[in-house]
């Protein structure tokens, strides 16, 4: 496995993947291939976009996407995206885009990796199993329109 800098090339193969990973059970989003291309592309236009792609004989198997934040004390990163494709679940690619988006964040001089999920999700004990811990002082908090 190789992992590299997500290139605004990645966009339409990185697409094609968060639908095999998010359009079936148990998130069962319903994205076209459009829209989850642009909702891609709409991190990767950051200013401060950080990216990283896995790639499995040259085909791409994951991808983590994210982006860094000034804060009081040191700048920060956040994890926007991370998936796998199902076929490659449970291979370690998961884990080793995290340490690698990690590694890089430390070699940055950023303080923090953060990221959100949802508890009721299969994600939510992958990350609590590769020590993410849970901020219990933190409220997400949303409004429906």
């Amino acid at each position: 496995m190789n992992i590299r800098p997500f290139l605004k090339s990645d966009i339409d193969k990185c697409a094609a993947l968060y639908l095999q990973a998010y359009n079936r059970p148990p998130w069962n989003y319903n994205f076209s291939l459009e829209k989850a291309a642009k909702y891609l592309a709409e991190y990767a236009d950051r200013t401060r976009f950080e990216g990283f792609v896995a790639e499995d004989d040259a085909n791409l198997v994951g991808a983590v996407l994210g982006h860094s934040k000034t804060w009081w004390t040191n700048d920060i990163i956040y994890i926007d995206e991370l998936f796998v494709a199902p076929d490659s679940r449970g291979k370690g690619y998961g884990k080793k885009l995290l340490d690698h988006m990690e590694e890089y964040a430390r070699g940055q001089g950023y303080e923090v990796v953060t990221l959100m999920t949802n508890k009721h999700m299969p994600a939510f004990q992958f990350y609590n199993h590769i020590d993410y811990l849970q901020a219990e002082h933190f409220v997400f908090l949303f409004k429906p329109l």
